[in-house]
């Protein structure tokens, strides 16, 4: 019996959702807009302007100097007017020095400048000391100057070492001027 009793009660909550979903709904009011101003008579604003290009600068190659004739002189001309400094050292010495840093900074400055360049560079010393020792002394002064010229950028393959101990001074002379003169290691430029 409560079913039979629940029936009407169903049949009644039906019935109130039925007619409530019918019953006509009054549709939104629009408010009116408010009448333009009579005492703007202004133009609409212009758009922006349009960004301006930027200017991005023309990548220029550098012109040939006209004072750079290295690069056409002969290479016998090239070594007696040579671009590439002497690196000296101290006695019984095979370390490059801060000053001597900075000359081979110069001189691979100069070789970066002509990358086709070989160059040979002579180990010498003064006349002190044994032929051996001296050669060994020049093999590991020019050896010195061509692993700076290398930790620079210089192309191992360009550049060559020589060691001439003693056996061919470039001064002459007996005392300390001179044999300062000869603790050197000299770039000679082979081929270009």
């Amino acid at each position: 019996m409560t079913r039979r009793a629940n029936v009407p009660v169903l049949l009644a909550v039906l019935l109130t959702v039925g007619i409530g979903a019918c019953s006509k709904k009054t549709p939104p009011v629009a408010r009116p807009m408010p009448p333009p101003s009579a005492t703007t008579n202004t133009p609409p604003p212009s758009p922006p302007p349009p960004p301006s290009p930027v200017a991005e600068p023309v990548p220029v190659p550098p012109e040939p100097l006209a004072e750079d004739t290295i690069g056409s002189k002969s290479l016998d001309d090239l070594n007696r007017d040579s671009p590439l400094k002497p690196l000296f050292f101290d006695l019984d010495s095979s370390e490059v020095s801060a000053e001597g840093q900075q000359l081979l900074q110069a001189n691979a400055a100069v070789l970066k400048k002509y990358p086709t360049w070989q160059v040979t560079i002579e180990g010498h010393c003064d006349e002190r000391g044994t032929a051996e020792y001296n050669l060994a002394l020049g093999e590991r002064r020019a050896l010195s100057a061509k692993t700076y010229l290398v930790s620079l950028g210089i192309a191992a393959d360009k550049v060559r070492i020589v060691s001439y101990g003693k056996e061919f001074p470039f001064d002459a002379g007996h005392d300390d001027a001179a044999w300062a003169n000869n603790r050197r290691a000299h770039f000679v430029i082979t081929a270009k």
